[in-house]
């Protein structure tokens, strides 16, 4: 077993299968909390960065690649969850690689993204359980890398990688999932319901995570936070920009009444 945090969340980024992610991130963030994996101050810089462990499938396409289909078919549901089932999935990673990948910074920023990694492994085992009543599992739909290609492009850089992953990305979520937990209810799922209804709840958290160490970084640069967002959703996440905005959702997340208002300009 890793006794460094860094060795730690390095064998859960390669981890190949779901069951092994799952296993080591719940084993990696136990150890911690037992103060069992301690943060080295002379670790030597981080590898490269590259593809996490994966399992053969999901097959990753381009977003466009995937098929469109509604909540009301058994199989449509299905691949709804799956659809979900693989954000969290990725999420794991993405919160193990900023422990891993950004050194030297304070002892709560890496229990801030390990606990955001639990919580990660903890949804994808919820979904993964749901799919499974459904008649599938993970892997039996085509899936796509959004996410992990826009850790990739803010390896270089943790202040952007905190403004565009939780705030941009993951806070996603914050917007949609109200609406698709009404959805369901509606068509009387109200256990896919009151899955989406924890994640939504543990998901603003998450992004308060992202807000709270973006800031933290801006502060440390001397920067201003508010037009550096603007430069960065401009630089990077435009076309993964979507309203409408849940305004009270990522209030509570941290965002600010100026940080909503620029983030309507762009898709206005």
């Amino acid at each position: 077993m890793a006794t460094s945090l860094f060795d730690a969340a390095r064998a859960c980024l390669d981890a190949g299968t779901p069951e092994a992610k799952v296993d080591a991130t719940f084993a990696a963030a136990e150890a911690f909390a037992r103060g069992e994996l301690h943060i080295p101050h002379d670790a030597p810089p981080p590898e490269a960065i590259r593809m996490p462990g994966r399992p053969e499938r999901p097959l990753l396409v381009h977003p466009r690649d995937l098929p469109r289909r509604g909540f009301g078919s058994v199989e449509g549901r299905a691949a709804f969850i799956h659809a979900i089932a693989h954000i969290e999935f990725n999420a794991i990673d993405l919160a193990w690689d900023a422990a891993y990948r950004f050194r030297g910074l304070p002892p709560e920023f890496y229990a801030d993204w390990v606990q955001v990694a639990h919580d990660e492994a903890r949804h994808f085992v919820m979904l993964r359980e749901r799919l499974r009543e459904h008649g599938h599992d993970y892997g039996d739909f085509d899936a796509h890398n959004g996410l992990w290609e826009m850790a990739e492009k803010t390896a270089h850089d943790g202040l952007a990688r905190m403004a565009l992953v939780p705030r941009v990305l993951e806070a996603r979520g914050l917007d949609v999932t109200p609406g698709m937990i009404v959805k369901l209810r509606s068509l009387g799922d109200d256990a896919t319901a009151d899955i989406l209804e924890v994640i939504l709840r543990e998901e603003v958290a998450h992004v308060a995570a992202g807000s709270r160490w973006f800031r933290w970084y801006c502060e440390r640069e001397g920067v201003d936070p508010l037009p550096r967002f603007r430069e960065l959703l401009a630089q990077y996440a435009r076309a993964v920009l979507y309203g409408p905005f849940n305004h009270e959702a990522r209030g509570a997340a941290g965002f600010a009444p100026e940080e909503l208002e620029a983030l309507e300009k762009l898709v206005g």
